[in-house]
C-alpha cells in the first residue's frame, strides 16, 4: 500500500554517474539506494538530468516530513554505506538539505 506523506524537507544529491558502469549504477540505484532510503523514511520525488551548464548531470531528490528523519537517515551507517557505494558510481558528488518547495530548486 502507498503511504501518503507531507513533504516538509528534501535531501538533494547531485552528481556525475561514472561513464563506463552505467548497468551496475542502474542497479545500484534503482534496487538498493532507492529501495533501502524508503525503507530509512525517505521518498524518491524526482530525478533530474542537465543537458547543459555547468552542474552535474544528475540531481536526485528524496522527502521526508521531518527533518529528524533526514538527519537520523544522514548519520546511519546504512546510509553511508550506500552513499560510499555510490561515489564508486559517480563523480562530483555533493549533498545538501532543503525546506521543501513543489517547484525546481538548486
Amino acid at each position: 500500500m502507498t503511504k501518503h506523506i507531507i513533504p516538509r524537507y528534501k535531501l538533494m544529491l547531485f552528481y556525475d554517474p561514472a561513464p563506463d558502469g552505467s548497468d551496475d549504477y542502474y542497479n545500484f540505484i534503482m534496487n538498493e539506494m532507492i529501495p533501502a532510503a524508503h525503507e530509512m523514511g525517505l521518498y524518491i520525488f524526482r530525478v533530474f538530468h542537465t543537458l547543459w551548464g555547468d552542474y552535474p548531470l544528475r540531481q536526485a531528490e528524496f522527502v521526508a516530513e521531518d527533518l529528524e528523519t533526514i538527519r537520523s537517515v544522514l548519520n546511519s551507517d546504512r546510509w553511508q554505506a550506500l552513499e560510499t557505494r555510490l561515489l564508486e558510481h559517480s563523480t562530483n558528488f555533493s549533498r545538501k538539505v532543503v525546506r521543501f518547495r513543489p517547484g525546481f530548486q538548486l
